[in-house]
C-alpha cells in the first residue's frame, strides 16, 4: 500500500473515531481531501482508495488539475479565497465554493452559474475568531449575508465554512466550533435549511466533529507535507 492510500485510511479511521466518540453518526461526516499543491498524480491515488471529494485553493492549478482527471468521477470544491475576477471558472467548474463572504462575489457566482449544471452549492465563510488576516463576515453580520444568498437562484446556500485562530488544545478548540453551530442552528432558526457545517482541518478536526462538523477538510495527513513552490 502507498503512502498516500495508507494516510487516507488512518484518516477515516481517525474521523470515524472522531465521530462515534462524538455520539453521531459515522456517515453525517464527510472527508474532503484538500489536494492543493499535490500533483494530478496524487489525487489519482487518493480516487483509487475510493476518495471522490477533493479541495482546491488555486484555480489556475485547480482547473488544470481537473483538466488532466477528467476521465474521473471527482467532486470538486474550491476552498481558497475568491477574486471577483475569477468567478466565471470557479462557477463554471466546481460543485461547492467555500469561501464566499461577500453578496457581490456570490451574485457573481450566481450569473455565472451555467443553466446545464445544478446549483451551485454555498458555504458562508465566517471569520469566527475575528483575525485581521483571515477572510469571512463577522459573526454578527452572518445572518443577514445568508438570508441575501439564499435568494439568488442557481446558487443552494448549504451552510457555513470558518478557520477559527489556532488554540491549544480540544477544549479550547471547540470554544470558535460551538460558535459556528449556535449560528448555524440560529439561521435555521431564521426560515433557512442549512445541513453543512465546514470546519476542521488536520490539526483540529476531532473537535470540529464534536461541535458538529459535517465536511472536515484534511490535506497534510492525507498527502504530507506541502512544498507551496510560489503558489498564489
Amino acid at each position: 500500500m502507498t503512502a498516500i492510500l495508507s494516510n487516507l485510511q488512518a484518516t477515516r479511521e481517525a474521523v470515524a473515531k472522531a465521530t462515534i466518540e462524538a455520539h453521531r453518526v459515522v456517515t453525517e461526516v464527510h472527508l474532503l481531501a484538500v489536494s492543493k499543491t499535490f500533483p494530478a498524480e496524487a489525487v489519482r491515488e487518493a480516487y483509487q482508495g475510493g476518495q471522490l471529494a477533493f479541495g482546491e485553493n488555486y484555480l489556475q492549478e485547480a482547473l488544470d488539475k481537473k483538466a488532466l482527471l477528467n476521465d474521473l468521477p471527482l467532486e470538486w470544491h474550491f476552498i481558497g479565497p475568491i477574486q471577483s475576477n475569477k468567478t466565471r471558472p470557479i462557477a463554471e467548474n466546481f460543485a461547492w465554493v467555500h469561501g464566499v463572504d461577500r453578496l457581490k462575489v456570490a451574485q457573481r457566482l450566481s450569473e455565472q452559474r451555467p443553466a446545464d449544471l445544478p446549483p451551485l452549492n454555498i458555504c458562508l465563510q465566517v471569520n469566527v475568531s475575528g483575525e485581521e488576516s483571515k477572510s469571512g463576515v463577522a459573526l454578527n453580520e452572518a445572518a443577514q449575508l445568508a438570508q441575501e444568498i439564499s435568494q439568488l437562484p442557481r446558487l443552494k446556500l448549504r451552510g457555513l465554512m470558518s478557520i477559527p485562530a489556532p488554540a491549544s488544545g480540544e477544549t479550547e478548540q471547540r470554544v470558535a466550533f460551538a460558535k459556528m453551530r449556535v449560528l448555524l442552528q440560529e439561521l435555521n432558526q431564521q426560515g433557512l435549511s442549512l445541513d453543512t457545517l465546514s470546519m476542521g482541518m488536520s490539526h483540529d478536526f476531532p473537535a470540529a466533529i464534536k461541535e458538529g462538523a459535517t465536511i472536515v477538510r484534511i490535506g497534510t495527513a492525507i498527502f504530507g507535507t506541502r512544498d507551496y513552490g510560489g503558489q498564489k
